[in-house]
């Protein structure tokens, strides 16, 4: 595989300069800005999973920016590595603090989810031709509602919040999908977008877990 090879994936690029993606480049601070207002607010708690979060969201606003500036094989996947890697974590932390499994189930969570997202991802791609890749986030969201839902009758504050953070990545993987469709007419496209809301929808997750008190409904 050429690792240096250039990707063109969105609306606002029209060469492969460096700054040829300024909107999408620029819109990974909203990634670092949710990761140093997040830690202002947990850092008197000290949770160990929120801090490591908290490192990989920051991790995520970087690989996005060289990926969005480079635009090459090697850049994409300093842009998905941390994506996923930020994934499973919060998988595991939430099966085993949130359900109150023990870490073996953790483990066994963290194993499924890639078949499970693969399954899901190419079922949805079958029908629908393709979401501009956005169909292999939705396993996440879908999980991530599971688990709220799951949640809500007896821990009703983290259950709303796990909710509250599928509803807004479901908007986000809308405005992701529209990207290439909508080129004629937008120009600058709405990937920009993307990276604001997630950087929201990140940031929330991570107080979600770091208020989340596995001793009484919440």
């Amino acid at each position: 595989m050429d690792w240096s090879a250039q990707i063109d994936n969105y609306c606002e690029r029209t060469d492969f300069s460096f700054w040829s993606e300024p909107a999408n480049a620029v819109t990974n601070a909203a990634f670092l800005i949710a990761a140093v207002v997040v830690w202002r607010m947990v850092r008197d708690r000290a949770d160990p999973g929120a801090r490591l979060l908290l490192v990989i969201l920051t991790a995520i606003g970087v690989g996005s920016f060289m990926f969005h500036t480079f635009a090459t094989r090697w850049a994409s996947a300093a842009d998905v590595f941390p994506i996923l890697l930020f994934i499973l974590v919060y998988l595991w932390l939430a099966t085993v603090r949130m359900l109150d499994l023990p870490q073996w189930a953790g483990f066994v969570a963290v194993a499924l989810f890639l078949p499970f997202s693969a399954v899901i991802a190419s079922g949805i791609a079958a029908v629908t031709g393709g979401l501009n890749g956005s169909e292999g986030y939705i396993p996440t969201a879908l999980l991530i509602a599971g688990y709220g839902l799951w949640l809500l009758p007896g821990k009703p504050r983290t259950g709303r919040g796990l909710l509250i953070g599928a509803a807004v990545l479901a908007v986000s993987l809308i405005v992701r999908s529209l990207d290439p469709a909508i080129c004629a007419v937008v120009p600058l496209g709405v990937h920009w977008l993307w990276h604001v809301l997630n950087g929201i929808m990140l940031g929330w997750m991570i107080l979600v877990l770091d208020r989340h008190d596995r001793s009484q409904p919440c």
